[in-house]
């Protein structure tokens, strides 16, 4: 709970950076999911909350888990576990859900712990190597390996963790809310 509230204000003093400075464009959010460390730039990350009451939305992707209410704006979160095919995991006080902007819509990602922001400069990140059928892998989400130190993290593409079925559903869903309203 304590770390949580720290690293989320590290990421609020790393969002009042100005969009020019090149500091914040090597920085990411570092956070575990099953035995893997994953990256996402930090530019993404709106802010970091701890699980509230989740509304299932009926015949959706198992990995998304549902609908929040982030004060008084309605937005869908998806399990970070599922969407790469892992094994699901029992939700507990360090899991929490990353608030994103994709694509111009506010995504909640759910992963088992945030570890730290990180510095990544651009030499230490390498291509993901293309390893059997593409399609079919998980490493589409991941558009770079990044190492840092004697570990390696794996550098999302939050626009590749929804698909554009997924965003479809999700534009529908938040219409019918705002006509609603």
């Amino acid at each position: 709970m304590e770390k949580l509230n720290e690293l989320s204000k590290q990421v609020d003093d790393e969002l009042l950076v100005t969009e020019e400075d090149d500091a914040q464009k090597s920085k990411y959010m570092t956070f575990k999911s099953g035995n893997e460390f994953f990256g996402l730039k930090i530019q993404y990350v709106n802010e970091i909350i701890q699980i509230p009451s989740i509304t299932e939305v009926p015949r959706t992707e198992e990995y998304i888990k549902g609908l929040i209410n982030l004060r008084g704006k309605i937005i869908p979160v998806i399990d970070v576990r599922l969407r790469f095919k892992q094994e699901t995991f029992e939700y507990n006080d360090r899991t929490c859900i990353i608030v994103v902007i994709v694509n111009d819509v506010t995504v909640g990602l759910i992963v088992e712990q945030i570890a730290e922001v990180i510095e990544i400069k651009e030499e230490n990140i390498l291509p993901p190597p293309k390893l059997g059928r593409t399609d079919k892998a998980d490493h589409r989400f991941v558009y770079g390996i990044a190492r840092v130190g004697n570990s390696v993290k794996l550098l999302l593409d939050p626009d590749k963790l929804l698909n554009d079925e997924d965003f479809s559903a999700i534009e529908q869903t938040n219409n019918m809310i705002s006509m609603k309203e």
